[in-house]
Parts: C-alpha cells; sequence; structure tokens
C-alpha cells in the first residue's frame, strides 16, 4: 500500500511538472511577434458553422487579427488553409476567403488550401502548393507554439502573429493543445 501511495504521488507530481513545461512553451508562442516584411500570411483553418458556414468564434478571432495585419501591409499575399470537417457544410479554407473579402481584402491577394485536417497538414499542403518565403503564420494564442514548431520543422522562414483568446473555446482549446503538443514533440516530423 505504501509503494502503491509513492507511485502515485510520482506520477502526479511528474504531471505537474509536465504541464508546468507545456504551459510555458504555450506561453512562449503567446508572446512571439510577427516580422514586418514577411511574403505570406499564412491564417491555419479552424471550425466552420451552421448553412450557409460562417466561422466559428474562434476562426473569426484569427481572421480579425490577420485583417488588421493585411491592412498595414498590403502588398503581402495571404494564404487561407483548411479543409472540410465531416460536420462541416464546405471547406474552412472558403468560408475564410469570403469572411476576408467581406472585411476588405482583394481577392487576388488570397490563395485556398483546402485537403488540410490537422495544424501539420496546414502547413505542409500550403508549403507544397504555394512559394511561402518569409511567413507569418496567424493563429489562436494558445495554438501558436506548436504551428511555429511544425513550421520551423519543414524550414519555412516562419514567425507568427497570435489571435487573443477571448470565448470560452479557449479553455478547452488549451486543454487540447497540451495533447496536442505531445503529440507532435513525438510523432509529428
Amino acid at each position: 500500500m505504501i509503494l502503491l501511495r509513492r507511485i502515485f504521488f510520482i506520477l502526479i507530481i511528474g504531471g505537474c511538472i509536465y504541464l508546468i513545461i507545456v504551459g510555458a512553451f504555450m506561453y512562449s508562442g503567446m508572446r512571439t511577434k510577427p516580422v514586418e516584411a514577411a511574403d505570406t500570411v499564412l491564417i491555419l483553418g479552424a471550425k466552420v458553422e451552421g448553412d450557409p458556414a460562417v466561422p466559428s468564434l474562434v476562426l473569426k478571432e484569427r481572421l480579425d487579427e490577420a485583417v488588421t495585419y493585411l491592412n498595414d501591409y498590403p502588398k503581402i499575399k495571404v494564404v487561407v488553409s483548411g479543409g472540410q470537417g465531416a460536420d462541416e457544410r464546405t471547406t474552412e479554407a472558403s468560408v475564410m476567403e469570403e469572411y476576408l473579402v467581406n472585411e476588405g481584402i482583394a481577392r487576388n491577394r488570397i490563395e485556398t488550401e483546402n485537403k488540410s485536417k490537422r495544424t501539420e497538414e496546414n502547413i505542409k499542403y500550403s508549403n507544397e502548393k504555394f512559394d511561402l518565403g518569409k511567413t507569418v503564420i496567424v493563429s489562436s494564442d494558445y495554438h501558436m507554439y506548436r504551428a511555429l514548431m511544425l513550421a520551423n520543422r519543414q524550414g519555412i522562414d516562419v514567425s507568427g502573429l497570435p489571435a487573443k483568446s477571448r470565448t470560452p473555446a479557449k479553455y478547452k482549446g488549451s486543454m487540447r493543445e497540451v495533447l496536442s503538443i505531445t503529440y507532435a514533440w513525438v510523432f509529428d516530423h
């Protein structure tokens, strides 16, 4: 019984230390700043909802952050990346493109990648399809560390523009991100 308590205590302490380490990496991603002389803004997709489909609150935060940056740098091209999930009426990329156009971003600045289902694919497929050059990735603040890590692994010259998460979805997203970072450290190379 004493041995079981010690093992349990060690696992609890180890788990807490691991969460602190992952949290520190996530925090570092939240603090990143985009470069000014970028060639491309890559906006990572998130869920779209309804019929007709509209951006979820999480995706809207990303798009709004990108619009501000794109208005400040009108010569930078933008890539929207996201496929169609089983519970989505259309691709995330098509909804993102329409949102940007409605916000005043010229359609001829926007390229779409519409096959990806996860972050690693967003970056990989966009990098394969387009000449990204120096890239600013736009994603949720809690997601930025992993997005930058995956882009760096693919040899992309990248910086980040984290969209501040203000919705209750940030709590669920942050918890999920701890598991996703663990997965990426081990499997996404």
